[in-house]
């Protein structure tokens, strides 16, 4: 039997990261869906359909969420795919300082829950998400769910 000891693990075909940008409008956010939905596609990621589906939504809320509160100060977004063996990343990215946290749900608000749905999403699927500043003075806000069914 052979000890792999500090031999490092080759990566598996579908393994990278991938960035686009996207300008702060609405027609972005199919877009972006979309493109991710093609990458996963076309790099043949494992992934499940259940992963796949909050994958996409987490997507759209991220692009609708950056859309509608940073565009002003942020006329262009990044949107990064990162894929690793048990594992894929998505972020969103742009210039606005704002730092945003889950609303509380409130029944009778009709918007202003995409964040908690990502974070929902993220929970049920065994993942993490978070926000974080950027260098600039913008933020990056991610989600990182495993490519598997929650074990």
């Amino acid at each position: 039997m052979e000890s792999r000891g500090s031999i490092p693990a080759r990566p598996m075909s579908y393994e990278g990261v991938w960035r686009f940008t996207a300008a702060a409008v609405e027609a972005s956010v199919p877009r972006a869906r979309h493109a991710v939905r093609d990458l996963l596609r076309r790099q043949g990621v494992p992934i499940g359909a259940d992963i796949a589906e909050g994958l996409l939504l987490i997507v759209s809320e991220l692009v609708t969420n950056a859309v509608k509160h940073a565009a002003l100060l942020s006329p262009e977004l990044g949107v990064e795919v990162a894929v690793g063996a048990e594992w894929i990343r998505v972020s969103v990215e742009d210039n606005h300082p704002y730092r945003p946290t889950a609303l509380e749900t409130d029944h009778g608000q009709t918007g202003g829950r995409g964040l908690l749905l990502v974070r929902e999403i993220t929970r049920e699927a065994g993942g993490a998400c978070d926000v974080r500043h950027t260098a600039g003075g913008g933020k990056i806000i991610w989600a990182a769910l495993p490519l598997g069914p929650r074990p």
